[in-house]
């Protein structure tokens, strides 16, 4: 994939006349050029996931989170969101949870620092990140989220800026949530089930869903409930089913087994008792 000039970590032969950019280029930390390469290959492993090679665009994202510095928590989370991304395209429902777990863990730390300077008074940092979260438009966007929700334009105030930033987080960390939702709801078992009601519960109340993935949120709300009572249920059974067996297998040396034994439920009190169930009789 081509790359934009602008983008290139190195000064190009035929620009050596470009002193500006040259000295620009000489002032950077080693982190900054970490950065700097990690959103390169961010761009071409979205330009891969566009074309539907996902499992090259995984590979890229993944070396683009190796790259970027771990002090950059946005640009981190919109990797992982988009790692995600790649998993569910992938089928790989696991890694797709915990990568969207890690881009929403990201977020919050990112908004808890924010909120903490916010308090203290301290001045809007002016680092990397804050560049990237300018340029928040490079995480994968489906079709129509763009129009939906476009990025806000750079302000010159810094309430402006903050109001920005904040989008910003909320819009990925809907992304990202989306994604883990999806990935949860495609697993078996009650405990995925029901955490798959809960973040598309959370994401119901979210004010800045695009219309499509609002309907997507609704259906699902619809569907996973019944879903994940039936396998509530079945694992239930499933469990009592284990128990059972377990104490036959301790009461058989007695002549015994568990259907000796039969749960009676007080209906005044609701409390319940066991009764044994022998040749002789009924002892409670």
């Amino acid at each position: 994939m081509a790359r934009p000039k602008e983008q290139e970590p190195n000064v190009p032969k035929h620009d050596e006349g470009d002193a500006e950019e040259g000295a620009q280029l000489e002032r950077f930390s080693p982190e900054d050029e970490a950065a700097t390469e990690s959103n390169l290959q961010k761009v071409e492993a979205n330009g891969l996931f566009t074309a539907g090679k996902y499992d090259a665009a995984l590979n890229k994202y993944d070396e683009a989170l190796a790259l970027c510095p771990n002090y950059l928590e946005y640009q981190l989370a919109v990797l992982r969101s988009n790692i995600a991304a790649c998993h569910l395209k992938l089928e790989a429902w696991k890694e797709a949870v915990d990568n969207a777990t890690a881009a929403l863990d990201g977020l919050d730390r990112l908004e808890a620092r924010d909120k903490a300077k916010e308090a203290a008074g301290a001045e809007e940092p002016r680092a990397a990140e804050a560049d990237d979260a300018d340029n928040a438009e490079e995480e994968i966007i489906s079709a129509g989220a763009s129009k939906a929700a476009p990025p806000l334009p750079a302000a010159p105030d810094d309430e402006a800026a903050r109001r920005g930033r904040q989008d910003d987080i909320a819009r990925i960390r809907a992304k990202a949530l989306m994604r883990r939702a999806r990935a949860r709801a495609e697993q078996d078992g009650w405990s995925n089930l029901e955490a798959a009601v809960d973040d598309y519960k959370r994401l119901a109340s979210m004010a800045n869903l695009a219309a499509a993935d609002r309907r997507i949120v609704h259906a699902q709300l619809r569907a996973l409930p019944p879903r994940a009572k039936a396998a509530q249920e079945k694992e239930t059974a499933e469990m009592w089913g284990k128990l059972k067996d377990l104490g036959n297998g301790l009461l058989k040396p007695f002549g015994m087994s568990t259907d000796n034994f039969k749960m009676v439920r007080d209906e005044k009190t609701g409390a319940y008792s066991m009764n044994f169930q022998g040749g002789g009789g009924t002892k409670s």
